[in-house]
């Protein structure tokens, strides 16, 4: 049991932390404000192949694992610039492809996850049904060599910054409809270009301090080649599963990075400010509690760590549960730290100056999405604990 990471993940911490700390809070508040994207930072962090360490090398990519990429999300997030689209696109469109996707495919978009260049979306939730994926309403019906596909998908993050979509569908099973056939999901995943026809989108107004967007997508009969379809027709569950353990794993890596950034700033703020002749932190009503949230914040980090380990040595049973739990534990001690953080700074907590409260809003959500910390208490219960399923 070593706790310790390797020399080659050590200084790829360090060098993700000094080039988030080069932008900081700052600057991803401005471009969130702006309704700007960042850019800059992604365009710099794919050149330094920080954004491709989980891609194969022999795509161009760094040859890691989910443990090197989590490092990379909780880093920047530490630094005060928690970056979605690292979850959406080398976490979970990356991973899939380069573990289910056809050599053609691994060949085509593996390069662009590698360097940065290529930035795709993934569309699973849908309005109608929530957390009951067995309801999905995308379908996706064969057409000739080809496909079609319609549906809607919600809360999709960063159409408008992706060249291609990776939609979930139900594949459509000799004439039937596919959501009032009883039976269980047979999901397709297919590569949609941004620009198809018959696919169009709408943001979200969202209140969350963000530079990537949350989306409506409509497909009305998006006519896709047979190349679209990832893998092939039995791939859809295993390449599913694929990319939702690294989502789970990365999404928490992201809050425990955003726990320590509020952390550090109320740290600094409590052993500085002085009132009644001594600095705040020296009164337990203040200090205890942003103790209790690094102990939480610690813990947190130790089941991602886990969770990573177990995806990268291929113990996928092992490592599903790990990643429920990790996101678990962060989502709560990421929304803890924040709001622990606003309270030290009493008044000033809740300026955009002083920086905790702009992270307010993308933890809360962190304990609703990618999955809500109920469906994962379920998960929990169901599969560690053996009760009945509840739901």
């Amino acid at each position: 049991m070593n706790f310790d990471l390797t020399p080659e993940q050590d200084l790829l911490r360090d060098a993700v932390r000094a080039l988030g700390r080069r932008y900081g809070h700052d600057y991803f508040v401005a471009k969130a404000k702006a309704g700007e994207h960042t850019t800059e930072l992604w365009a710099e962090a794919g050149k330094l192949g920080y954004l491709g360490v989980n891609v194969p090398a022999e795509y161009g990519g760094g040859g890691g694992g989910i443990t090197e990429l989590a490092i990379v999300c909780e880093e920047l997030a530490a630094a005060g610039c928690p970056l979605l689209l690292l979850v959406v696109s080398p976490a979970i469109a990356a991973t899939v492809i380069a573990r289910h996707g056809t050599d053609e495919q691994r060949a085509r978009f593996l390069p662009g996850f590698a360097d940065g260049s290529l930035k795709v979306a993934f569309a699973i939730t849908e309005p109608e049904a929530g957390s009951n994926f067995h309801r999905l309403g995308t379908v996706a019906r064969r057409d000739g060599d080809g496909w079609v596909l319609s549906g809607r998908k919600c809360f999709i993050s960063g159409v408008d910054e992706a060249s291609y979509v990776l939609v979930v569908a139900r594949v459509a099973d000799g004439g039937r409809d596919p959501v009032s056939t009883p039976g269980r999901l047979k999901p397709a995943l297919f590569i949609v270009p941004t620009d198809a026809a018959g696919l169009s989108s709408s943001k979200l107004d969202m209140e969350i301090v963000s530079p990537e967007n949350q989306w409506l997508l409509y497909l009305d009969d998006v006519r896709l080649p047979a190349e679209a379809l990832v893998g092939d027709e039995s791939t859809g569950l295993p390449a599913l599963f694929a990319g939702l353990n690294p989502e789970r794993i990365t999404v928490a890596a992201m809050g425990a990075g955003t726990a320590r950034y509020a952390l550090e700033r109320a740290a600094t703020y409590t052993a500085t400010r002085r009132v009644w002749g001594r600095p705040i932190g020296a009164h337990q009503g203040v200090s205890h509690p942003l103790a209790h949230a690094a102990v939480q914040v610690e813990l947190a980090r130790l089941m991602i760590a886990k969770a990573a380990a177990l995806y990268d040595a291929g113990r996928d049973v092992e490592a599903g549960v790990a990643a429920n739990m990790a996101k678990y534990a962060s989502a709560d001690a990421a929304a803890l730290a924040v709001d622990t953080a606003i309270q030290v700074h009493g008044g000033n907590g809740m300026t955009t100056e002083y920086g905790v409260a702009t992270l307010l809003g993308a933890v809360r959500a962190g304990r609703i999405a990618p999955v809500s910390r109920e469906m994962i208490l379920n998960f929990v219960a169901q599969h560690v604990l053996n009760q009945e399923k509840s739901y």
